[in-house]
């Protein structure tokens, strides 16, 4: 792990603004980890907010909820911040906001709630994790082995993102709600809460509101908010290779998913809209935006501006594993944490050099690889061998490329060795 230069100050104190729908939004049939969803809308459907408009029989697969009330125009291919381009549902906004789902749980009817019954209604509101992952929230409610212990990621260790630290000073009691729900749902005996020491104000609001949760304190390090690496630095235990959390008795969930849960159970609410992080020295007023799902990037950009300059690169999520974007018309999705415009010198590409054998990304690694034996693999097309130095267990932090010396493209390397593999 290593400190890197945060950049958090530009939004850090920013608090969550609303921003107005767009006129249009395109909802992409493509949210999170799985099964690609079905539209189950047609062109002049009129819909309302919140209505299911996509799904599909399958197992790893979260619904689609319209995000606008109005009336379908087109179903086809639109920029995608992930896939490049994929299938999506434009709704012309009537901006009426006209809601099919009903008004807010009674209390008594909430604490009365079976787990199964909170898990239905989480897949029901179509939540994913919030995190940058995207993976269907029910499934991780509902491991198939017993887990003993939760472990609340606010650590947000990403450069420049604030949204979750938002969300933990603005938010903190319905945060705690949700973590309380996900608690009742797994029957674990402990929930610690991780924080970077650099979010001084949010580890005070927790301390003080979450009796019987144990906040855990951690150094401002990358990247501390891998869950893998999470659960080592709170849990001192190791998720084998090949694993997953809840093989050695533990769930982490982000504290984004944890507000979103809430919303769905106490609220009735879908998840059609979230907290997004726009920033960067080429915007002269940087926010944290609660954003509509399906927004274009450009209604974010245009909130923020005007430009101080014309940005060389836009990033959706953070700088170190964040996406590049070929254009602005790419829509806000459940995983988009946040949008990043760089100028011409911080963006500038450096040229890729032989290795030299240094080592610097092996003694980095946070998940004990060796990348530059993938990245060697992967450029020859050796993918039995690139699977075999670990290239599945790789989580894609940059941080390889980040400590290079030769500014080796190991992390672009790697991901082909793992479409490759898979």
């Amino acid at each position: 792990m290593v400190r890197l230069e945060e950049c958090k100050t530009r939004t850090a104190e920013q608090k969550i603004e609303r921003l107005a729908p767009a006129s249009r939004v395109y909802l992409a049939l493509s949210q999170h980890i799985g099964k690609i969803c079905a539209a189950q809308v047609k062109i002049g459907d009129l819909v309302t907010l919140g209505q299911r408009i996509a799904g599909i029989e399958a197992h790893v697969y979260s619904p689609l909820h319209a995000s606008v009330s109005g009336k379908v125009i087109s179903l086809e291919a639109w920029p995608h911040p992930v896939l490049g381009r994929c299938p999506a549902i434009e709704i012309e906004n009537d901006g009426l906001d006209k809601r099919q789902f009903p008004a807010a749980r009674p209390l008594g009817e909430i604490e009365a709630l079976s787990p199964e019954e909170i898990r239905n209604i989480v897949f029901e509101a179509g939540i994913v994790g919030m995190g940058g992952a995207g993976f269907p929230t029910h499934i991780k409610l509902n491991p198939p082995r017993p887990v003993d212990t939760l472990l609340i990621n606010g650590a947000e260790c990403e450069p420049y993102l604030t949204g979750d630290y938002r969300l933990m000073l603005e938010k903190t009691h319905e945060v705690l709600l949700g973590a309380a729900l996900v608690e009742k749902c797994l029957a674990v005996k402990k929930v610690y809460i991780a924080i970077e020491d650099n979010k001084p104000e949010a580890i005070k609001q927790f301390r003080v509101n979450s009796p019987g949760f144990i906040v855990k304190v951690l150094k401002s390090q990358y990247p501390q908010g891998g869950e893998k690496q999470l659960i080592k630095n709170v849990l001192a235990r190791e998720v084998p290779q090949g694993k997953l959390p809840f093989d050695i008795g533990v769930v982490v969930h982000n504290v984004a998913t944890l507000y979103a849960i809430y919303e769905a159970v106490y609220l009735n609410k879908p998840l059609y809209e979230r907290v997004v992080t726009v920033t960067g020295s080429c915007l002269s007023h940087p926010k944290n935006l609660l954003v509509r799902l399906g927004t274009p990037a450009r209604e974010l950009i245009a909130s923020c501006g005007p430009l101080k300059e014309e940005p060389a690169k836009l990033i959706t999520g953070g700088p170190m594993m964040g996406i590049a974007q070929y254009t602005d018309e790419v829509p806000v999705i459940k995983s988009t944490t946040a949008l990043l415009l760089l100028n011409a010198k911080e963006a500038r590409e450096q040229e890729e050099e032989f290795c030299i054998r240094c080592g610097a990304c092996v003694r980095n690694c946070p998940a004990a690889l060796m990348p530059c034996l993938i990245n060697l693999a992967a450029e020859k097309e050796m993918w039995t061998e690139a699977q075999a130095y670990g290239a599945l267990d790789c989580i894609e932090c940059g941080l390889c490329d980040y400590v290079c010396p030769a500014k080796r493209r190991l992390t672009q390397s790697i991901k082909r060795a793992k479409l490759e593999v898979n």
